[in-house]
Protein backbone atom coordinates (compact mmCIF):
# COMPACT_ATOMS: atom_id res chain seq x y z
CA UNK A 1 0.00 0.00 0.00
CA UNK A 2 1.09 3.10 -1.35
CA UNK A 3 1.15 5.77 1.71
CA UNK A 4 2.06 9.62 0.88
CA UNK A 5 2.23 12.20 3.60
CA UNK A 6 1.43 15.86 2.54
CA UNK A 7 2.84 19.04 4.59
CA UNK A 8 -0.26 22.09 3.95
CA UNK A 9 -2.08 24.64 5.54
CA UNK A 10 -5.82 24.09 4.97
CA UNK A 11 -7.32 20.82 4.15
CA UNK A 12 -11.23 20.86 3.45
CA UNK A 13 -13.02 17.71 3.54
CA UNK A 14 -15.59 17.57 0.79
CA UNK A 15 -15.49 18.46 -2.94
CA UNK A 16 -18.95 19.80 -3.31
CA UNK A 17 -19.92 23.50 -3.51
CA UNK A 18 -18.96 24.89 -0.25
CA UNK A 19 -15.51 23.36 -0.34
CA UNK A 20 -14.66 23.95 -4.03
CA UNK A 21 -15.75 28.14 -3.49
CA UNK A 22 -13.58 28.00 0.06
CA UNK A 23 -10.54 25.84 -2.01
CA UNK A 24 -10.60 28.30 -4.79
CA UNK A 25 -10.68 31.74 -2.55
CA UNK A 26 -8.14 30.48 -0.06
CA UNK A 27 -5.74 29.15 -2.67
CA UNK A 28 -4.59 32.89 -3.52
CA UNK A 29 -3.04 33.06 0.17
CA UNK A 30 -2.76 29.36 1.61
CA UNK A 31 -1.72 26.03 0.77
CA UNK A 32 -4.69 24.13 0.22
CA UNK A 33 -5.77 20.55 -0.23
CA UNK A 34 -9.09 19.39 -1.28
CA UNK A 35 -10.12 15.46 -0.51
CA UNK A 36 -13.11 14.31 -1.35
CA UNK A 37 -14.72 10.60 -1.03
CA UNK A 38 -16.20 10.61 -4.42
CA UNK A 39 -13.95 10.43 -7.75
CA UNK A 40 -16.74 12.41 -9.39
CA UNK A 41 -19.90 14.49 -8.45
CA UNK A 42 -23.23 12.48 -8.77
CA UNK A 43 -26.44 13.82 -9.74
CA UNK A 44 -27.91 15.78 -7.14
CA UNK A 45 -31.49 17.44 -6.43
CA UNK A 46 -30.09 21.04 -6.08
CA UNK A 47 -29.85 22.86 -8.90
CA UNK A 48 -31.95 26.42 -8.59
CA UNK A 49 -28.64 29.21 -8.37
CA UNK A 50 -29.70 32.31 -6.79
CA UNK A 51 -29.07 35.60 -8.69
CA UNK A 52 -26.68 37.07 -5.76
CA UNK A 53 -24.49 34.36 -6.72
CA UNK A 54 -23.13 36.31 -9.65
CA UNK A 55 -21.20 38.34 -7.63
CA UNK A 56 -19.30 35.63 -5.80
CA UNK A 57 -18.57 33.84 -9.03
CA UNK A 58 -17.60 37.81 -10.50
CA UNK A 59 -15.37 38.18 -7.10
CA UNK A 60 -13.34 34.88 -7.62
CA UNK A 61 -12.94 35.60 -11.52
CA UNK A 62 -15.32 32.61 -12.64
CA UNK A 63 -18.96 34.36 -13.76
CA UNK A 64 -17.51 34.94 -17.53
CA UNK A 65 -16.47 31.15 -17.94
CA UNK A 66 -19.30 29.81 -15.87
CA UNK A 67 -21.91 32.22 -18.22
CA UNK A 68 -20.52 31.25 -21.51
CA UNK A 69 -19.09 27.73 -20.66
CA UNK A 70 -16.18 28.19 -23.18
CA UNK A 71 -14.83 25.65 -20.76
CA UNK A 72 -16.92 23.23 -20.83
CA UNK A 73 -14.90 20.67 -23.68
CA UNK A 74 -12.03 21.41 -21.40
CA UNK A 75 -13.17 20.13 -18.48
CA UNK A 76 -15.97 17.66 -19.49
CA UNK A 77 -16.83 16.07 -22.40
CA UNK A 78 -20.25 13.81 -20.72
CA UNK A 79 -22.72 16.19 -18.81
CA UNK A 80 -23.69 18.89 -21.40
CA UNK A 81 -24.54 22.40 -20.78
CA UNK A 82 -23.92 23.88 -17.61
CA UNK A 83 -26.76 26.00 -16.63
CA UNK A 84 -30.43 27.52 -18.30
CA UNK A 85 -31.73 30.89 -17.20
CA UNK A 86 -33.95 30.72 -14.70
CA UNK A 87 -37.65 32.81 -15.47
CA UNK A 88 -38.74 32.04 -12.22
CA UNK A 89 -41.63 30.57 -10.43
CA UNK A 90 -45.35 29.66 -10.66
CA UNK A 91 -46.77 29.15 -7.21
CA UNK A 92 -49.43 27.06 -6.55
CA UNK A 93 -49.46 27.88 -2.58
CA UNK A 94 -52.17 28.58 0.01
CA UNK A 95 -54.41 28.93 -3.61
CA UNK A 96 -55.41 27.02 -6.41
CA UNK A 97 -54.52 30.35 -8.34
CA UNK A 98 -51.43 30.52 -9.87
CA UNK A 99 -48.58 33.32 -8.61
CA UNK A 100 -45.83 34.36 -10.38
CA UNK A 101 -42.95 35.37 -8.80
CA UNK A 102 -40.08 36.57 -11.16
CA UNK A 103 -36.47 37.77 -11.15
CA UNK A 104 -37.65 40.99 -13.32
CA UNK A 105 -36.58 43.23 -10.72
CA UNK A 106 -33.69 41.59 -8.43
CA UNK A 107 -30.69 43.91 -9.23
CA UNK A 108 -28.63 40.72 -10.30
CA UNK A 109 -30.76 40.11 -12.54
CA UNK A 110 -31.71 36.13 -13.73
CA UNK A 111 -30.25 33.26 -11.50
CA UNK A 112 -29.79 29.83 -13.33
CA UNK A 113 -31.31 26.15 -13.48
CA UNK A 114 -28.17 24.26 -13.45
CA UNK A 115 -26.85 21.59 -14.70
CA UNK A 116 -26.00 19.95 -10.70
CA UNK A 117 -23.48 17.44 -11.63
CA UNK A 118 -21.73 19.70 -14.52
CA UNK A 119 -21.82 22.37 -12.57
CA UNK A 120 -19.60 20.67 -9.60
CA UNK A 121 -17.08 19.23 -12.13
CA UNK A 122 -16.72 23.15 -13.13
CA UNK A 123 -15.96 23.70 -9.33
CA UNK A 124 -13.43 21.24 -8.97
CA UNK A 125 -11.71 21.93 -12.18
CA UNK A 126 -11.63 25.46 -11.43
CA UNK A 127 -9.73 24.61 -7.76
CA UNK A 128 -7.23 22.53 -9.47
CA UNK A 129 -6.06 25.34 -11.91
CA UNK A 130 -5.91 27.95 -8.98
CA UNK A 131 -3.37 25.48 -7.43
CA UNK A 132 -5.30 23.60 -4.94
CA UNK A 133 -3.75 20.29 -3.96
CA UNK A 134 -7.32 18.15 -5.46
CA UNK A 135 -7.35 14.50 -4.05
CA UNK A 136 -10.08 11.78 -4.94
CA UNK A 137 -11.09 9.32 -4.42
CA UNK A 138 -10.48 9.68 -0.51
CA UNK A 139 -11.92 8.43 2.55
CA UNK A 140 -11.67 10.08 5.68
CA UNK A 141 -10.40 7.23 8.25
CA UNK A 142 -9.11 9.10 11.02
CA UNK A 143 -7.89 12.74 12.27
CA UNK A 144 -6.49 13.55 15.20
CA UNK A 145 -4.80 17.09 16.89
CA UNK A 146 -1.13 17.01 17.47
CA UNK A 147 0.79 19.70 18.58
CA UNK A 148 -0.50 22.39 17.16
CA UNK A 149 -1.61 20.48 14.11
CA UNK A 150 -4.29 18.32 12.31
CA UNK A 151 -3.00 15.07 11.27
CA UNK A 152 -5.59 13.80 8.74
CA UNK A 153 -5.82 10.09 7.22
CA UNK A 154 -7.34 9.30 4.03
CA UNK A 155 -7.45 6.18 2.16
CA UNK A 156 -8.87 5.09 -1.45
CA UNK A 157 -8.76 2.54 -3.83
CA UNK A 158 -8.35 2.71 -7.60
CA UNK A 159 -10.30 0.71 -10.37
CA UNK A 160 -7.30 -1.48 -10.14
CA UNK A 161 -8.24 -2.58 -6.00
CA UNK A 162 -4.57 -0.99 -5.69
CA UNK A 163 -5.09 1.01 -2.05
CA UNK A 164 -3.41 4.56 -1.29
CA UNK A 165 -3.26 6.20 1.57
CA UNK A 166 -2.68 10.05 2.50
CA UNK A 167 -1.71 11.41 5.92
CA UNK A 168 -2.11 15.07 6.12
CA UNK A 169 -0.35 17.63 8.59
CA UNK A 170 -2.73 20.69 8.63
CA UNK A 171 -2.77 23.86 11.00
CA UNK A 172 -6.61 24.16 9.96
CA UNK A 173 -9.61 22.11 8.47
CA UNK A 174 -12.46 22.70 7.08
CA UNK A 175 -15.46 20.50 7.12
CA UNK A 176 -17.58 20.45 3.84
CA UNK A 177 -18.61 16.97 3.58
CA UNK A 178 -22.71 18.26 3.48
CA UNK A 179 -25.59 17.15 5.98
CA UNK A 180 -23.41 14.07 7.39
CA UNK A 181 -20.83 16.48 8.64
CA UNK A 182 -18.04 13.75 8.59
CA UNK A 183 -15.47 15.68 10.30
CA UNK A 184 -17.32 17.57 13.18
CA UNK A 185 -19.03 13.99 14.16
CA UNK A 186 -15.15 12.31 15.32
CA UNK A 187 -15.24 15.55 17.06
CA UNK A 188 -18.33 14.50 18.93
CA UNK A 189 -20.46 17.16 17.83
CA UNK A 190 -24.19 16.43 17.61
CA UNK A 191 -26.05 17.43 14.85
CA UNK A 192 -29.54 18.70 15.47
CA UNK A 193 -32.37 17.87 13.23
CA UNK A 194 -36.12 19.64 13.15
CA UNK A 195 -38.25 17.64 10.98
CA UNK A 196 -38.01 14.54 8.76
CA UNK A 197 -37.97 16.21 5.64
CA UNK A 198 -37.15 13.83 2.34
CA UNK A 199 -36.96 14.62 -1.27
CA UNK A 200 -37.92 11.81 -3.75
CA UNK A 201 -36.96 12.79 -7.56
CA UNK A 202 -37.17 11.52 -11.41
CA UNK A 203 -35.69 13.77 -14.20
CA UNK A 204 -36.84 12.93 -17.61
CA UNK A 205 -36.65 14.73 -21.12
CA UNK A 206 -38.97 18.01 -21.07
CA UNK A 207 -41.50 18.50 -23.51
CA UNK A 208 -42.83 21.47 -22.07
CA UNK A 209 -42.53 24.99 -23.53
CA UNK A 210 -43.04 27.14 -20.47
CA UNK A 211 -39.72 27.55 -18.58
CA UNK A 212 -40.57 28.45 -14.99
CA UNK A 213 -40.37 26.56 -11.88
CA UNK A 214 -43.69 25.28 -10.20
CA UNK A 215 -44.24 24.37 -6.98
CA UNK A 216 -47.95 22.92 -5.88
CA UNK A 217 -48.84 21.92 -2.59
CA UNK A 218 -51.09 18.69 -1.45
CA UNK A 219 -51.99 17.08 1.58
CA UNK A 220 -48.79 14.72 2.33
CA UNK A 221 -46.46 17.99 1.21
CA UNK A 222 -45.58 19.80 -2.09
CA UNK A 223 -43.94 18.96 -5.49
CA UNK A 224 -41.76 20.63 -7.41
CA UNK A 225 -40.82 20.84 -11.21
CA UNK A 226 -38.20 22.98 -13.26
CA UNK A 227 -36.31 22.91 -16.61
CA UNK A 228 -32.84 21.68 -16.73
CA UNK A 229 -30.37 21.62 -19.07
CA UNK A 230 -30.10 19.81 -21.88
CA UNK A 231 -33.96 19.35 -22.48
CA UNK A 232 -34.35 17.78 -19.21
CA UNK A 233 -36.96 18.01 -16.69
CA UNK A 234 -37.12 17.33 -12.71
CA UNK A 235 -40.32 16.55 -10.37
CA UNK A 236 -39.43 16.19 -7.24
CA UNK A 237 -41.91 15.72 -3.49
CA UNK A 238 -41.39 16.66 -0.52
CA UNK A 239 -42.64 14.83 2.12
CA UNK A 240 -41.99 13.80 5.70
CA UNK A 241 -40.44 10.46 6.18
CA UNK A 242 -43.02 9.08 8.20
CA UNK A 243 -46.36 10.09 5.89
CA UNK A 244 -45.67 8.17 3.46
CA UNK A 245 -45.60 4.72 2.18
CA UNK A 246 -41.55 3.56 1.52
CA UNK A 247 -42.87 1.70 -1.93
CA UNK A 248 -44.08 5.41 -3.00
CA UNK A 249 -40.23 6.50 -2.70
CA UNK A 250 -39.07 3.50 -3.80
CA UNK A 251 -40.84 2.64 -7.13
CA UNK A 252 -41.22 4.56 -10.69
CA UNK A 253 -44.39 3.58 -11.07
CA UNK A 254 -45.78 4.48 -7.58
CA UNK A 255 -43.91 7.49 -7.90
CA UNK A 256 -45.58 8.86 -11.11
CA UNK A 257 -49.09 7.17 -10.49
CA UNK A 258 -48.59 9.90 -6.73
CA UNK A 259 -47.27 12.68 -8.90
CA UNK A 260 -50.45 12.22 -11.44
CA UNK A 261 -52.54 13.32 -8.44
CA UNK A 262 -51.06 16.62 -8.52
CA UNK A 263 -52.97 18.92 -11.68
CA UNK A 264 -49.63 20.43 -12.00
CA UNK A 265 -47.50 17.34 -12.23
CA UNK A 266 -50.38 15.92 -14.35
CA UNK A 267 -50.11 17.86 -17.34
CA UNK A 268 -45.83 17.88 -17.18
CA UNK A 269 -46.31 14.03 -16.83
CA UNK A 270 -49.22 13.25 -19.25
CA UNK A 271 -46.95 15.20 -22.27
CA UNK A 272 -44.23 12.82 -22.20
CA UNK A 273 -43.03 10.16 -19.69
CA UNK A 274 -39.93 9.00 -21.94
CA UNK A 275 -36.07 9.06 -20.58
CA UNK A 276 -37.54 8.84 -17.05
CA UNK A 277 -34.60 8.39 -14.72
CA UNK A 278 -35.25 7.52 -11.07
CA UNK A 279 -33.05 8.61 -8.46
CA UNK A 280 -34.88 8.19 -5.34
CA UNK A 281 -34.64 9.50 -1.91
CA UNK A 282 -32.55 11.97 0.12
CA UNK A 283 -33.08 13.89 3.34
CA UNK A 284 -33.74 17.77 2.46
CA UNK A 285 -34.76 18.34 6.67
CA UNK A 286 -33.67 21.31 8.07
CA UNK A 287 -30.74 20.22 10.88
CA UNK A 288 -27.69 22.23 12.72
CA UNK A 289 -24.70 21.19 14.35
CA UNK A 290 -24.57 22.04 18.07
CA UNK A 291 -21.28 23.58 17.60
CA UNK A 292 -19.85 24.68 14.18
CA UNK A 293 -15.98 25.69 15.09
CA UNK A 294 -13.49 24.07 17.59
CA UNK A 295 -9.96 24.00 17.84
CA UNK A 296 -8.52 25.24 14.24
CA UNK A 297 -11.42 23.63 12.68
CA UNK A 298 -14.48 25.11 11.09
CA UNK A 299 -18.09 23.18 9.61
CA UNK A 300 -19.31 25.16 6.44
CA UNK A 301 -22.41 24.97 4.24
CA UNK A 302 -24.50 22.16 4.73
CA UNK A 303 -21.81 20.48 7.01
CA UNK A 304 -22.93 24.00 9.57
CA UNK A 305 -26.47 23.96 8.72
CA UNK A 306 -28.75 22.57 5.99
CA UNK A 307 -31.73 24.64 4.56
CA UNK A 308 -35.46 22.90 3.69
CA UNK A 309 -35.13 22.89 -0.26
CA UNK A 310 -38.30 25.43 -0.23
CA UNK A 311 -35.62 28.44 0.67
CA UNK A 312 -33.78 27.98 -2.59
CA UNK A 313 -31.09 28.52 -0.48
CA UNK A 314 -29.01 25.66 -0.41
CA UNK A 315 -26.15 26.67 -2.86
CA UNK A 316 -26.07 29.95 -2.41
CA UNK A 317 -25.94 29.63 1.62
CA UNK A 318 -22.83 27.32 0.79
CA UNK A 319 -21.27 29.73 -1.67
CA UNK A 320 -21.77 32.73 0.58
CA UNK A 321 -20.80 30.89 4.04
CA UNK A 322 -17.45 30.24 2.01
CA UNK A 323 -16.64 33.46 1.10
CA UNK A 324 -17.56 34.80 4.92
CA UNK A 325 -15.12 32.42 6.17
CA UNK A 326 -12.66 33.01 3.67
CA UNK A 327 -12.68 37.26 4.96
CA UNK A 328 -12.79 36.22 8.63
CA UNK A 329 -9.78 33.61 8.51
CA UNK A 330 -7.67 36.21 6.30
CA UNK A 331 -8.68 39.44 8.98
CA UNK A 332 -7.27 37.55 11.73
CA UNK A 333 -4.51 35.86 9.91
CA UNK A 334 -6.13 32.73 12.34
CA UNK A 335 -4.05 29.72 9.63
CA UNK A 336 -0.73 31.14 9.91
CA UNK A 337 -1.10 32.39 13.66
CA UNK A 338 -3.70 30.26 15.54
CA UNK A 339 -3.27 31.82 19.08
CA UNK A 340 -5.66 31.26 21.32
CA UNK A 341 -6.86 34.74 21.75
CA UNK A 342 -7.42 34.49 17.90
CA UNK A 343 -9.12 30.86 18.20
CA UNK A 344 -11.69 32.78 20.79
CA UNK A 345 -12.36 35.55 18.67
CA UNK A 346 -12.68 33.25 15.76
CA UNK A 347 -15.48 31.08 17.46
CA UNK A 348 -17.28 33.69 18.21
CA UNK A 349 -17.68 35.56 15.13
CA UNK A 350 -18.36 32.56 13.35
CA UNK A 351 -20.52 30.93 15.68
CA UNK A 352 -22.72 34.59 15.53
CA UNK A 353 -22.61 34.59 11.88
CA UNK A 354 -24.27 30.84 11.56
CA UNK A 355 -26.79 31.65 14.13
CA UNK A 356 -27.61 34.56 12.31
CA UNK A 357 -27.86 33.10 9.47
CA UNK A 358 -30.16 30.23 10.84
CA UNK A 359 -32.68 32.71 12.51
CA UNK A 360 -33.25 34.44 9.63
CA UNK A 361 -33.83 31.37 7.67
CA UNK A 362 -36.28 29.78 10.08
CA UNK A 363 -38.37 33.15 10.34
CA UNK A 364 -38.81 33.04 6.38
CA UNK A 365 -39.08 29.07 6.62
CA UNK A 366 -42.05 29.72 8.73
CA UNK A 367 -43.59 32.25 7.16
CA UNK A 368 -44.08 30.78 4.06
CA UNK A 369 -45.34 27.23 5.26
CA UNK A 370 -48.05 29.81 7.16
CA UNK A 371 -49.45 30.87 4.07
CA UNK A 372 -50.66 27.80 3.29
CA UNK A 373 -53.83 26.99 4.82
CA UNK A 374 -55.71 24.76 2.96
CA UNK A 375 -54.27 21.68 4.67
CA UNK A 376 -53.48 23.25 8.11
CA UNK A 377 -55.53 20.13 9.78
CA UNK A 378 -53.10 17.55 8.00
CA UNK A 379 -50.23 16.29 9.76
CA UNK A 380 -47.63 17.84 7.54
CA UNK A 381 -48.45 21.15 7.52
CA UNK A 382 -49.60 21.43 11.56
CA UNK A 383 -46.13 20.11 12.14
CA UNK A 384 -44.79 23.12 10.37
CA UNK A 385 -47.00 26.23 11.85
CA UNK A 386 -46.70 28.60 14.33
CA UNK A 387 -46.36 26.42 17.38
CA UNK A 388 -44.01 23.79 15.71
CA UNK A 389 -41.38 26.69 14.94
CA UNK A 390 -41.69 28.56 18.25
CA UNK A 391 -40.56 25.31 19.76
CA UNK A 392 -37.87 24.54 17.43
CA UNK A 393 -36.43 28.13 17.72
Amino acid sequence: MLNTTIETEIVIIGAGIAGCIAAISLAQSHRVVLIDKLESPVDRIGECLAPAARRILKKLNLLEEFESSISINEWDHENGNLHIKNRGTQSYWGSSQVHIVDPLRNPDGFGWHLNRKAFEDFLRFSAAKRGVQCIWPAKLQESRFDDENWIIRTKKIDQNLQTESHTINAKFVIDASGRQSHFARTQGVVRNHFDKLIACWITMKNAELNSMSTISTSKLGWWYSAPLPNNKRIIAFQTDSDLIERATVKELDLFIESAKKNPEMERFLEKNTSEIQFHGTVAANSSKLNQVTGKQWVALGDAAVSFDPLSSQGMFNAMANAMQLTELLLALNLVKEPTESKNRVFYEIYSQQINQVWEHYMKHKNIFYNQEKRFKDEAFWSRRHVDEFNKNT
